[in-house]
């Protein structure tokens, strides 16, 4: 080694000596800077987490101290107050009797009414003022009439014989149509008994000879558009069908005795099988 060598190492060694010193006490600084600022930190989160325990505990208990005061009163929370202007009002049931009127009162307006309460064969029917005291044993009121076919007819055209007079309401509806076909087909059985047979209506003389030849009847139609023999018979009154009144024929069969005197009277006269009870009755008269 040489000399100039042997004289810097000397000096070297203690400048190395001191700045690992210098060194070392900086990391110790260091060090215990960073163990600082950690116990800080620690410390601040422990202040955090103790004061979040606090205000938990402190709600749990502001929230369960109504309930425990409430528990040891021994009573419930109180219900939530509701407004009346909010709350409808509560729907009253309709009383027993006011219920009862109700369901009976379409009962009563059907039965009030006329159409309702009877099919229109069995309309009200009733006869002309005065006009109804038509009895048997009475004479028959005497009658000239024009007639189907031209001429005229007239009760004395009958003395000595038994009449049936048939009143129908009007020609060629079904309920007449029907009449004067049951009547004609016993026309020959009339005959035998004595009887003639005479159908009148308000009918005009061309309306009945037009009904005669289309339905081919045997029997005599006269017409009475004055209405003189149906209300001296009492044939001609106030009829109401479907909630109409008004005037008309009522349905009405007449048999007058070879005295001219009534023998009988059929009134609201039901079609089926009519015509066989007049010529039963004129066989036993």
């Amino acid at each position: 080694m040489s000399k100039k060598t042997r004289k810097k190492s000397p000096k070297a060694a203690p400048q190395k000596a001191a700045s690992g010193k210098a060194a070392r006490a900086q990391s110790a600084k260091s060090a215990k800077t960073q163990r600082t600022k950690s116990r800080q930190v620690k410390a601040s989160e422990s202040t955090k987490k103790a004061i979040k325990k606090t205000g938990d505990a402190t709600r749990t208990a502001s929230q369960k101290a109504p309930l425990k005061a409430l528990k040891s009163a021994g009573s419930k929370p109180p219900a939530p107050k509701i407004s009346a202007a909010n709350t409808p009002a509560p729907k009253t049931a309709p009383a027993p009797r006011a219920l009862a009127a109700a369901k009976a009162a379409p009962i009563k307006a059907k039965a009030a009414s006329p159409a309702a309460s009877k099919p229109p064969a069995q309309a009200i029917a009733t006869p002309a003022a005065g006009k109804s005291g038509l009895v048997e044993g009475a004479k028959a009121p005497a009658f000239h009439l024009p007639r189907d076919g031209g001429g005229t007819v007239s009760l004395s055209d009958y003395a000595g014989k038994k009449l049936v007079l048939f009143f129908y309401p009007r020609a060629d509806t079904p309920g007449c149509t029907k009449e004067a076909i049951d009547f004609t087909r016993l026309s020959a059985a009339f005959a035998e008994a004595e009887t003639a047979l005479l159908g009148v209506s308000a009918d005009p003389p061309k309306a009945q000879e037009a009904f005669r030849d289309k339905h081919e009847l045997a029997t005599p139609l006269a017409s009475d558009e004055q209405h003189q023999m149906l209300e001296a018979y009492g044939v001609w009154g106030e009829k109401s069908m479907y909630g109409r009144t008004f005037l008309g024929i009522l349905r009405t069969t007449v048999l007058v005795g070879r005295d001219g005197r009534i023998l009988k009277v059929w009134r609201n006269v039901r079609v089926d099988g009519h015509a066989d009870e007049v010529l039963a009755a004129a066989r036993g008269s």
